[in-house]
């Protein structure tokens, strides 16, 4: 071939291989570009695959429920928790329009909603077109119409869809039905706490950690006599009296130190009028679900009244009605409270006083006469006695003054002559003037008496007593050594042994009437001491010796024999007396057997003869002393409680005791009917009485006021001055058989 001919040809095979290499690598490029491709949508479906498990299992966890919808209406796809929400199938309900799921929406007031409306699309105020507004609504599930529905808040807002061209509508569906039951339950709660703080009878505040009133109603307002408003973010400490903040402080710090839970303390508050007021103020802490304090929850009650009513109990049990002097019980309290305390040597003093003639003036001018006498002496001693000390009568016309004072020898003779002068008056009585005499022995505290305790003082200054109307009476003698307080008791032991074989201690009888018409039903013996020198003695002037020198059991069966042979030569065979039974009597069995026998002897009907229990013998009683009341009550022996209404616990003998009856305790009848608060607790005992079927006495009536206030409010008998006073038997009788 020419070679002219080879050169173009060569070149066009030239152009002919590039343009087959180009083409070559051409494809290559290009089948590596679809290799590439290929890769990157393998690892796009394998995220896609990552993230829709990850989407999944957090569904599976979160309360909320997601709905994707299109915008024409038709679910794309729905989450396990939605479809649980809404009560349909997950599997079945994607690609089918929301009209067609069997959803029933309701307003919060019942009434019925379109599905589509509320869970497509709304535009709210978010922004253009994406809308986060919620919604609350009622989900009824299919099948259960007319049951509660649950409620639901519904947000909807737009989202782009996968390829960035057509938008979807995410819905997200939360119920809440448990919160808003919860949330219900807290406003309830909250609503009933309000009206009953707003209505509650006692004061109640809201207090926080500052102990400042946040919420107070009316009824503590008006304790204090103020206003709800003007309480409120007042420091509620400033309201107590000065004396009390600091412990009031002490406990609220306490609570909030978590050693106690709440506390109570009664304390005085002062009115905006000016007066004090007692309250018992409770005190509880708050905390919230964090453990950390929160506010305070304060009650206030008023305790004024109730306050006063114990005070005033109180002092009837610890004071004489009479005089209103301290009693025995009152005395050896101070007494022996002084004693202890140190350096009493030089500083304290008893005084015993006795009058003379006393018997006299009761049998000359009655027993009236002689109740007024009382009182005058009384006066005198708490006049010569100046605050120096204390004053007591401890029965009778028997006196003792506790006289305390830096020269307590010196203050003693001064009172005693004191005493002695203002006697030498005469007393007025009944438009009369009568004398007055006394007798008085003193005993210093000294290092002997003082180891003896109240007993060997008050005993001391007996002696010296003694000594004084041995001596002629009307006179004043000092305690010492040689008149030997063992020795007098010794003394008084073998002259009250004496006096019992001579006959010298009698039974008088005082009459027990039926309130409603008057009549005599039965006599209480009380034991009297016809003395040789000092007259005829009350039962206060030598009961309490004859106990400490241990003849109260023979005392006991002397009483016991008396009583039944009266009741043996008593005409009316439907009378009964009761005797008065001290719980050192009872417990050794003796006392029963002798009353038992003596029952027997005289062959007497065995309610005939009543037990009287005085309620403060009884405080230590054990089970030997009731069983042996238990046995009395067997034979039929009828067993009372005296003084009912002043001792620690009468319920708990009315429970453990066999008793009978009850005698209510002369300081309530005498404080009726003017007394409310003992009008009160006469009404209120009677009425426990009555309800335990108990026989029922009231004892020191003066008045026919009296009697008829008792007799309407359940009292069945009465005794006291109005009826007669204690006679020997004779003249009992006489009166029985008149009345």
């Amino acid at each position: 071939m020419n070679s002219d001919l080879l050169e173009p040809w060569g070149a066009v095979s030239a152009v002919v291989a590039v343009v087959a290499i180009s083409a070559l690598v051409a494809v290559l490029v290009l089948l590596g570009r679809e290799r590439g491709q290929v890769h990157r949508a393998r690892e796009l479906l394998v995220l896609a695959r990552e993230l829709r498990h990850r989407y999944d299992a957090l569904q599976s966890v979160t309360k909320e429920g997601v709905l994707v919808l299109s915008l024409s209406g038709r679910v794309i796809d729905i989450s396990e928790r939605a479809a649980a929400i809404l009560g349909v199938d997950a599997r079945t309900t994607v690609g089918k329009a929301i009209t067609d799921l069997p959803v029933v929406v309701v307003n919060e007031q019942g009434l019925s909603m379109n599905p589509a409306a509320v869970l497509s699309h709304r535009y709210g105020t978010s922004g253009a077109g994406y809308s986060v507004d919620s919604q609350l609504v009622g989900i009824v599930l299919p099948g259960q119409r007319g049951t509660q529905a649950r409620m639901v808040q519904v947000a909807t807002q737009l989202v782009p869809a996968g390829d960035g061209t057509a938008p979807a509508v995410l819905t997200t569906l939360v119920d809440v039905t448990g919160r808003r039951e919860v949330e219900a339950a807290l406003e309830r709660s909250e609503m009933q706490f309000r009206v009953a703080m707003e209505n509650a009878p006692i004061g109640m505040a809201l207090v926080d950690l500052d102990w400042r009133i946040v919420e107070v109603n009316v009824a503590f307002a008006e304790l204090l006599g103020t206003t709800v408003e003007a309480l409120r973010w007042y420091d509620l400490g400033a309201l107590s009296q000065p004396d009390e903040r600091e412990a009031e402080r002490a406990d609220v710090d306490r609570l909030l130190a978590g050693e106690q839970h709440r506390f109570s303390r009664e304390k005085r508050y002062q009115r905006a009028d000016g007066h004090l007021v007692w309250a018992v103020l409770d005190v509880a802490l708050v905390r919230g679900p964090s453990g950390d304090a929160d506010h305070f929850v304060v009650q206030v009650r008023d305790s004024t009244e109730s306050r006063l009513q114990a005070e005033m109990l109180t002092h009837r049990a610890m004071h004489d009605p009479l005089t209103g002097l301290a009693n025995r019980t009152l005395l050896q309290e101070v007494l022996q409270s002084v004693l202890e305390q140190p350096g009493v040597v030089d500083r304290v003093a008893v005084l015993a006083c006795d009058l003379d003639g006393f018997k006299a003036i009761n049998d000359r001018y009655g027993h009236a006469a002689g109740d007024e006498v009382l009182v005058h002496v009384a006066g005198v001693l708490r006049a010569a006695t100046a605050g120096r000390g204390t004053v007591a009568r401890l029965g009778g016309d028997e006196f003792v003054v506790v006289v305390q004072d830096p020269d307590a020898a010196k203050a003693v003779f001064d009172i005693a002559a004191s005493i002695l002068a203002m006697l030498a008056e005469p007393a007025r009585v009944q438009r009369r003037r009568l004398t007055v005499n006394a007798s008085i022995g003193i005993a210093l505290a000294d290092p002997d008496a003082i180891a003896g305790g109240a007993p060997a003082l008050l005993a001391a200054a007996d002696a010296a007593l003694y000594r004084a109307k041995a001596a002629g009476r009307g006179r004043t003698e000092v305690y010492d050594a040689s008149m030997a307080v063992q020795g007098a008791a010794g003394s008084l032991q073998a002259e009250l042994a004496d006096a019992m074989a001579k006959n010298q201690l009698v039974l008088h009888y005082q009459p027990i009437v039926d309130l409603s018409d008057g009549r005599v039903m039965g006599h209480e013996a009380l034991v009297r001491w016809q003395h040789p020198d000092r007259g005829l003695l009350l039962p206060g002037s030598f009961l309490g010796s004859v106990q400490e020198v241990g003849l109260a059991g023979a005392l006991g069966t002397f009483v016991a024999t008396e009583a039944a042979g009266y009741l043996a030569r008593c005409a009316d065979q439907s009378r009964w007396v009761s005797i008065n039974v001290s719980a050192d009597q009872l417990g050794d069995g003796e006392f029963a057997a002798r009353l038992l026998a003596e029952i027997s002897r005289h062959r007497l009907a065995p309610g005939r003869l009543v037990v009287e229990l005085t309620e403060t013998t009884l405080v230590a009683s054990g089970t030997r002393i009731r069983h042996e009341l238990t046995q009395l009550s067997a034979a039929g022996v009828p067993i009372l409680l005296d003084d009912f209404g002043t001792g620690i616990s009468p319920l708990s003998y009315l429970r453990d005791l066999p008793v009978n009856g009850v005698k209510l305790d002369m300081s309530f009848t005498s404080g009726i009917p003017d007394d409310p608060v003992a009008a009160k607790v006469t009404r209120a005992l009677g009425a426990l009485a009555r309800e335990l079927a108990m026989v029922t006495i009231a004892e020191g009536i003066e008045s026919e006021e009296q009697a008829a206030y008792l007799h309407r409010n359940g009292w069945r008998y009465g005794q006291g001055w109005l009826f007669g006073s204690a006679q020997p038997e004779g003249a009992a009788a006489g009166a029985a058989a008149r009345g």
